[in-house]
């Protein structure tokens, strides 16, 4: 188990106790794996990143059998802000801005729940722009006035000033070209391939998520269907056509 850094097991999950969400979802993540969670919209995806990072009572949901571990604790015993210091970092969906604030004080709002130093922020920093040189370019920009992949960068460069050991991003490519969607795929498996962060995606866009992550697991009608490894996913005609929607690269 030492290795296990995510552990769902049998999860069912519901919103104001009795609007069904999530019904026995299993999935396990190893540290420095790449996970993906795919699914259609309203397949439960973002029911159970929220269940993950205990954000579920926020939305008058609770997890109602089965349990999530969190590097072997239950995620319900901790407070989201208490997940953020033990490095579990959520990046929502919506991208979620502060569109007054510039984009390099957007990021440095993703430190200041970990308490860091000067020296820690300006390294942080140092990486975030190193992975989206676009944000250095823009750093003195008010995040409203900048463009919806812009945004999502901030954002997971918000998460990333946190120090995440398990960072959980929902719909990163929610609304975004295609290019974007790729640029930003690519910097999230270069953190994966070069820190050995362990990631968790939720995504609809399943053709981008299986290029990039190791491993998948599919949520259909709150359940977990199927699960395996995602290029053997990636390469199975029936599992594209019935799962995801036969838009993958073989």
């Amino acid at each position: 188990m030492s290795m296990i850094l995510l552990h769902i097991q049998d999860v069912s999950a519901a919103y104001n106790g009795s609007i069904q969400a999530l019904r026995g979802v299993n999935l396990t993540l190893r540290k420095g794996a790449f996970g993906a969670i795919l699914g259609a919209n309203g397949a439960g995806k973002t029911t159970l990143m929220k269940a993950v990072s205990n954000l579920l009572p926020a939305e008058r949901g609770r997890i109602t059998s089965g349990q999530i571990l969190f590097d072997g604790l239950d995620v319900t015993a901790h407070s989201p802000a208490d997940h953020v210091r033990r490095g579990l970092v959520p990046v929502l969906e919506g991208r979620r801005c502060f569109k007054t604030l510039s984009i390099e004080e957007n990021l440095i709002t993703g430190a200041l729940g970990r308490g860091l130093g000067r020296a820690a922020v300006a390294q942080g920093l140092e990486q975030v722009y190193d992975l989206f040189p676009r944000l250095k370019q823009r750093r003195k920009v008010a995040a409203g006035l900048t463009s919806g992949g812009e945004q999502q960068m901030a954002a997971i460069g918000r998460g990333l000033m946190a120090q995440p050991r398990l960072f959980v991003l929902d719909e990163p490519s929610m609304g975004l070209a295609p290019l974007v969607v790729a640029e930003i795929f690519e910097a999230l498996s270069r953190l994966n391939r070069d820190t050995g962060l362990t990631l968790l995606v939720a995504e609809q866009n399943s053709s981008v998520a299986l290029t990039h992550a190791h491993h998948a697991t599919v949520i259909e009608n709150g359940r977990s269907t199927l699960q395996g490894p995602a290029a053997e996913l990636a390469a199975r005609s029936d599992i594209r056509d019935s799962y995801l929607g036969g838009a993958l690269p073989v």
